[in-house]
């Protein structure tokens, strides 16, 4: 099996996934990382060679962008004292609790190795969490916010990598220099994705097709990716501030064609790259074996030790964050309780960061002497994520049903339902201007509401009146029959087309012309 067979049978699994997980009740993600664990484990197939330094600026940019683009700045404003405890607070504290347990556990290895260890384990995966989450029915706030940490933390945590590898590599720290590196990526990926975004929305508004538009959204995120990062700053700030710029300028200038390309690009897209970063994540259980040798059983304890701090301080944070919120006013205006709280916690998986930025450590450092407790660390951070993912992941569920935690459905539904009585009265309105304006026949005018009403009535019936409620059940039953005499007539056509096919003189792409035109058109 060569190097583009496995990625295509990677690509394959991960179609399935998304079905099979949506029938099981199992994320796609944590199946994919399993089928990736087993390929790991069967010689005949080969390693995937991705080199470690291309892996985030080929995955992380669509998957950040998919992500950003189902929220808005609105949520994460609502929200940004939680997401900046967790995103900054948490990664730093966890970070360097894991950095003081791995020095303990090996003293002879610099702080600074222990530090890149803990900068790896640190962040859980945007993408594990609101996968998981969103299939849970939780609460929109828990969604917000696990979203908002999961796409936020990878900028501290990618600092205190970098800070931390140079360090080891040099020789050299300084807290006053690792702090300006930080408050410089955060400014230059700030900065790279505001005019990104800008300037995208400008292209997107001059762009006359949704396959241009669509195309540009996709470049985009790998624009602000690497723009930023070869300015030194962050890219995964970049890309985010990127997204959710130019999803709220879309939402102006985007027509209805580039809303359904668009939407069905990316969640096509979104599931495929998913598939094959969660995969890797198995895959890579070869290279941290072959990397350890025989030495993997001698850092059973070191790794349950880390495991130990990054899963109980996300509980000890989140637990404290809570109490004092509550005793000084809390941070959100929705009830916030232990309950969520819990659920908060098992919800931090790691994921395809951890791992990309594992492998991309060095193998030496600037005296060529090698990189100290490299094996250790590839091999600790590896086990966390497979812990979290396949652990943590599929008992997910088991903690929600405990908890009793879940969305406010009614409360969902009414909103949904006052929206679209909104949208009724506004299209009314519009009609009713139209007709005074333009001098409209009467018969059209009550023609075209009549039409509306019915329209709105499908959409919602439940705020319909009693009349569009009416009215949508006879089209109902007059839509059914005609239907069904319709279908009976095309497909009475079709097989004509067909038996042409096969008749001497008759071009097949004639016959498939006409076929495709019966297939997608209406009776004429």
């Amino acid at each position: 099996m060569d190097q583009l067979v496995l990625t295509l049978v990677i690509l394959l699994a991960a179609v399935l996934a998304e079905s099979l997980g949506g029938r099981i009740g199992v994320a796609p993600s944590i199946l994919m990382t399993v089928f990736g664990c087993l390929l790991a484990l069967i010689p005949a197939v080969p390693s995937l060679n991705v080199p470690p330094e291309l892996i985030l600026p080929l995955v992380l940019p669509p998957l950040l962008y998919a992500a950003a683009r189902r929220t808005s700045w609105r949520q994460f404003a609502e929200n940004w004292q939680i997401i900046a405890l967790r995103a900054v607070g948490l990664v730093i504290v966890t970070a360097v609790a894991v950095a003081a347990v791995f020095h303990a556990w090996n003293p002879a290895t610099a702080v600074a190795a222990g530090l890149v260890l803990g900068a790896l384990v640190a962040p859980p995966d945007p993408v594990a969490a609101t996968s998981m989450a969103s299939r849970l029915g939780l609460p929109r706030r828990l969604i917000v916010t696990l979203g908002g940490e999961g796409l936020f933390n990878d900028v501290t945590a990618i600092v205190i990598y970098t800070v931390g590898i140079q360090a080891v590599v040099t020789g050299l720290f300084s807290p006053w220099h690792a702090l300006g590196d930080f408050v410089l990526a955060a400014v230059v990926g700030l900065v790279v994705g505001l005019a990104l975004g800008w300037l995208g929305s400008r292209l997107t508004g001059y762009l006359d097709n949704a396959t241009g538009q669509v195309a540009l959204s996709l470049l985009l995120p790998f624009v602000a990716y690497g723009v930023a990062e070869h300015w030194e700053g962050s890219a995964v700030l970049a890309v985010l501030v990127c997204a959710l710029y130019l999803t709220d300028a879309v939402t102006e200038i985007g027509d209805r064609e580039y809303r359904l390309v668009a939407d069905a690009f990316w969640d096509i897209a979104e599931m495929l790259i998913t598939g094959f970063a969660f995969a890797l994540i198995g895959l890579e259980l070869r290279v941290v074996i072959e990397t350890t040798g025989h030495d993997w059983s001698g850092l059973a304890g070191v790794t349950v030790a880390v495991l130990a701090v990054v899963v109980l301080l996300r509980l000890a944070w989140l637990l404290a964050t809570w109490v004092i919120s509550r005793k000084l006013g809390r941070l959100t205006d929705e009830p916030f309780t232990w309950r969520e709280v819990i659920v908060t916690w098992w919800a931090g998986m790691r994921g395809v960061a951890t791992v990309a930025l594992a492998l991309a450590v060095p193998f030496t450092i600037e005296s060529g002497a090698d990189f100290p407790a490299r094996s250790q660390i590839l091999f600790v951070a590896f086990a966390v994520v497979l812990f979290t993912l396949l652990v943590q992941g599929p008992t997910l569920p088991l903690v929600v049903r405990i908890t009793g935690v879940h969305a406010d459905t009614k409360r969902e539904r009414a909103l949904e339902k006052e929206l679209w009585i909104r949208v009724r009265r506004a299209e009314l309105a519009e009609l009713q201007r139209i007709a005074d304006t333009e001098d409209l026949p009467p018969d059209v005018y009550d023609n075209l509401r009549d039409r509306m009403r019915q329209v709105s009535a499908k959409a919602d019936p439940e705020a319909a009146d009693a009349d569009a409620k009416a009215a949508m059940e006879n089209e109902r039953k007059f839509a059914a029959r005609m239907r069904a005499a319709r279908e009976a007539v095309v497909e009475a056509g079709r097989r004509e087309a067909l038996a042409a096919r096969r008749e001497p003189g008759m071009p097949p792409d004639v016959v498939d012309r006409v076929t495709r035109r019966l297939d997608l058109g209406p009776m004429r």
